[in-house]
């Protein structure tokens, strides 16, 4: 099973030559963590594509555009609507998140010896 990614519309992600395309490395990991769980059956394409669009929607014209940002948010007002996480469990990891260094995740090879996985 995949994700039915919209080609065209407002919920369609950023694409360059027919493939996703991701600023940075964060957008990537949300777009895979939305399609990992409605892969493995959290909830239908149809609710987080409803989210999406209400995010799209609702999106402050002032404020700049981000695709994953708003696909984050959209993944979010799912779970929460789902009773999958609670409110403050999101606001609490996202400002965990947040606050990481640059390139946090990101790590030479030599780390790789001095903390084993």
């Amino acid at each position: 099973m995949s994700a039915p990614l919209d080609i065209e519309g407002p919920a369609a992600p950023p694409r360059s030559n027919g493939e996703l395309v991701f600023a940075e490395p964060w957008e990537s990991r949300a777009f895979g963590m939305a399609v990992t769980l409605y892969d493995a059956g959290a909830f239908t394409w149809p609710e987080f594509q409803a989210a999406l669009i209400a995010r799209i929607a609702a999106w402050e014209r002032d404020e700049p555009y981000n695709y994953y940002r708003l696909w984050l948010a959209a993944l979010e007002d799912v779970l929460t609507g789902l009773y999958a996480v609670s409110t403050d469990e999101v606001t609490t990891r996202a400002q965990a998140l947040a606050q990481r260094p640059p390139g946090h995740d990101h790590r030479d090879h030599s780390d790789l010896h001095d903390h084993p996985h």
